[in-house]
């Protein structure tokens, strides 16, 4: 009976290991995806600032 408890034991702790597992890699995925999109949307917030900058210089010299 004793090995009984034991093995459905290991068994429990094999599982929540492996679910623990998928979980930090579904964490990795997802912070390398909100990595990409906030530096996309940065470089898309520096390139319309850089174009304004430079309509406004333009402007000036006209």
């Amino acid at each position: 009976f004793h090995k009984a408890v034991l093995d459905t034991q290991a068994s429990e702790h094999g599982s929540r290991m492996t679910a623990m597992d998928k979980a930090t890699e579904n964490a990795e995925e997802l912070l390398k995806s909100l990595k990409i999109f906030y530096n996309k949307k940065r470089q898309e917030a520096i390139t319309t600032e850089l174009g304004e900058i430079v309509s406004g210089a333009a402007a000036l010299e006209n």
